[in-house]
């Protein structure tokens, strides 16, 4: 197949991926029939506010921007974060939030699903506990998060903020026209009614290290003979989703490359299930890398990156942990939206690389059984783009 039928393919593909299927535009009706009827509201309380998060770590890590902005506008509100159990470790650190509650939000456990009927006996149970709990506002911040928005409304929150998308707007009391920018701008706008307008510089992206993370990684790098003062080079190769993965064979010639250029030691992360790709990857390399897949929590990573000269990686959560720590990123794009997702800081430290295919970006995670040879955007990205980039980005250390 030639690249523009490729395109043309792919992205017809795409189209139909992201059209709303009849059992959706059904669950639509019934969700504008819920909304319509009557809700108690919760007793009356004083600045408390709800911060709804259902995702994971990148995107939890992109909305405390706005989370810090609406703590220095209401310093004496108390603010909790209702987010999943999976990200609740992105918080813990966080001296914004009073409160860190978790909920196990449909569709996101990433677990098969069992019955149907179970969200929805989920959102009455937990919108009886939050009712209890009394809140006065409630922030949705997925944009697209209607179970969030349903729950709020369940719960008698009286004021409700989130984005004007047609199964959120019909259970919001303020509809947010919904902007293609990026997320950490896109959370932003939804605080600003409490907040008043906020712009770029306004929302720096942190995370707090603590001295006993640093601690740990200090004592794990001194039991593979790795002293304070050795450059460290970090290779994130998991994204989560196939589409989204660089090649093996190159990861480890980068690794190989940068540890001569830079006379570094590559360090591989990942998680449990990502340790046969690092140890793949290890194989190949001609100089021995540090595996730290599966061993490291989300506050002992970022302390690993802290020390890091540069982390290089596809698309996913831990390289935005990276740039929160302000360690040098090279980030490979595939089919999610860079505008939207982003490294979020100074292009000069945080080089965000992608390939020029037509199709990209198409916002699609899961081809399924799709052929990989049919989406090809990630694995053009070429080793010497990727040497290039950490090379400048580590400059930037000097």
């Amino acid at each position: 197949m030639d690249r523009e039928a490729l395109v043309l393919r792919n992205q017809s593909m795409a189209a139909a991926f992201h059209a709303v299927p009849l059992k959706h535009q059904l669950r639509r009706i019934a969700l504008e029939i819920a909304a319509e009827l009557p809700i108690s509201q919760a007793r009356k309380t004083t600045d408390r506010i709800l911060l709804l998060r259902p995702d994971h770590l990148g995107d939890v890590l992109l909305t405390t921007p706005a989370i810090r902005a609406l703590r220095r506008a209401h310093p004496h509100a108390e603010l909790h974060a209702l987010v999943g159990p999976w990200s609740a470790n992105v918080l813990a650190n966080l001296a914004d939030l009073d409160v860190v509650l978790t909920l196990p939000f449909p569709g996101f456990s990433r677990s098969e699903k069992v019955d149907w009927r179970l969200p929805y006996k989920l959102v009455i149970e937990s919108s009886r506990i939050l009712r209890r709990i009394g809140y006065d506002t409630a922030i949705i911040f997925r944009p697209d998060h209607w179970w969030g928005a349903l729950l709020a409304h369940l719960a008698g929150i009286p004021r409700r903020i989130g984005y004007n998308l047609p199964n959120v707007a019909p259970f919001l009391t303020e509809a947010i026209e919904h902007q293609h920018d990026h997320a950490v701008m896109q959370s932003a706008r939804l605080v600003e009614p409490l907040t008043g307008a906020l712009e770029a510089h306004d929302l720096p992206l942190d995370f707090h290290v603590e001295a006993n993370d640093r601690a740990w990684v200090s004592g794990y790098l001194e039991e593979w003979g790795v002293d304070q003062g050795t450059p460290l080079i970090a290779i994130h190769p998991g994204s989560g989703a196939w589409v989204k993965a660089w090649d093996e064979a190159k990861w480890a010639s980068v690794g190989d490359t940068l540890a001569e250029q830079l006379d570094g030691l590559v360090v591989l992360t990942g998680s449990d299930l990502e340790l046969p790709l690092c140890q793949r990857i290890a194989a190949r390399m001609k100089q021995r890398p540090i595996i730290m897949a599966g061993d490291t929590g989300i506050g002992t990573l970022a302390a690993l990156f802290q020390r890091c000269m540069v982390v290089l990686g596809p698309d996913s959560g831990p390289l935005h942990l990276a740039v929160a720590v302000d360690t040098p990123t090279v980030a490979l794009y595939g089919p999610a939206d860079p505008t939207e997702f982003g490294s979020w800081g100074s292009s000069e430290r945080h080089k965000v690389l992608t390939s020029e295919i037509g199709c990209r970006p198409c916002r699609v995670l899961d081809w399924r059984s799709d052929d990989p040879a049919y989406h090809p955007c990630v694995r053009e990205i070429t080793s010497a783009r990727v040497l290039d980039a950490a090379r400048r980005v580590t400059s930037t250390n000097r």
